[in-house]
């Protein structure tokens, strides 16, 4: 039984006391109409209406449960409405990194205000980005790119455990390689147990882990050496205790206390495009506003901008090197 249907037959017949006119109302034909009502008063268990007469009246269970039946209608219009003006209005969901900086979502989401945008951020891994836009489930993301071929880069590097005075920033900013990261056999002692070097949900991805492990096989590290990390906060915790290493980016590793130092492979680096849903309000253009600011919610920067490693024109020559293999 489609209850709102039936209920309109209901309100419409008491409202105007004439199967007829209730019908003509509605835009039915009546013994449509008079079945409904025949149909509701079995489900109600008792009779709507008196048709003893000549013109139609309200039962007492009828007028008892007309003002509940028009509340149902009222809810119901009001619920179509809401949808209604969700459609119309923009509400454009962005998948975005677990580990973006809170702050910086918030800048774009008060930029999207003033834009005439609401976006609302969606923590999810890389693949569920990519796919989130296939479907149209995600009107923007961050999405995963090689980082010799992304629009934007971020640094990776390895968090660690503070030192016995607390760790930080430090002084000089070095890098490190990963053949450092070797067990050392110390004079007549056996090497201790290597620490373990942790990958968040953000780099458990195909593309990039290959990459990695590749790299670390040239370091002489073994594949048992690297394990996927379960939530960041367990992660972190494995780290700051100093049962492990967690490759991660800056600030996310500054944020939670933990020192970090940057990677000196720059093929290691995150890769990032910010990209739209294909079809979405006519183009695939993301808004240059919201490409600077989701940028920054990563600490990301242009992947054109000369460093260390990077060949003319800003192409890093080690990462096109380890793209080939």
């Amino acid at each position: 039984m489609d209850l709102l249907a039936h209920l309109e037959a209901y309100v419409a017949t008491a409202d105007e006391a004439s199967f007829s006119r209730a019908a003509d109302r509605l835009g039915i034909a009546q013994p449509l109409l008079s079945r409904r009502i025949k149909t509701l008063e079995e489900h109600f268990g008792g009779s709507l209406f008196d048709r003893s007469r000549r013109q139609i009246a309200t039962t007492e269970l009828g007028m008892l449960l007309l003002p509940y039946a028009r509340d149902v209608l009222d809810r119901a219009q009001r619920l179509r409405q809401v949808a209604r003006s969700a459609r119309r209005s923009r509400v454009c969901a962005v998948g975005v990194p677990a580990d973006c900086a809170p702050a910086a979502l918030a800048r774009a989401i008060r930029a999207g205000t003033e834009h005439g945008i609401t976006l609302g951020m969606r923590e999810l891994p890389p693949l569920e980005r990519a796919s989130g836009l296939a479907d149209g489930s995600l009107g923007y993301a961050l999405v995963r790119a090689a980082p010799e071929e992304a629009a934007f880069r971020v640094p990776l590097g390895l968090a660690s455990a503070p030192g016995p005075e607390g760790g930080g920033s430090g002084g000089s900013r070095r890098t490190v390689h990963l053949e450092e990261l070797r067990p050392r056999r110390g004079r007549g002692a056996r090497p201790t147990a290597p620490a373990p070097l942790l990958l968040l949900t953000e780099d458990q991805l195909p593309s990039f882990e290959n990459r990695f492990l590749r790299a670390a096989a040239r370091a002489g590290l073994p594949e048992s050496r690297i394990r996927p990390a379960g939530p960041a906060a367990t992660a972190l915790a494995e780290t700051l205790a100093g049962s492990a290493l967690l490759l991660c980016a800056e600030p996310f590793a500054r944020q939670h206390g933990a020192p970090w130092t940057p990677l000196a492979d720059h093929a290691l680096h995150r890769g990032y495009d910010v990209s739209a849903a294909p079809g979405r309000d006519g183009s695939e253009a993301v808004p240059s506003w919201l490409v600077t600011l989701l940028a920054a919610a990563v600490g990301a920067v242009p992947a054109g901008r000369r460093g260390p490693g990077l060949g003319a024109g800003g192409e890093d020559v080690r990462a096109r090197l380890a793209a080939r293999g």
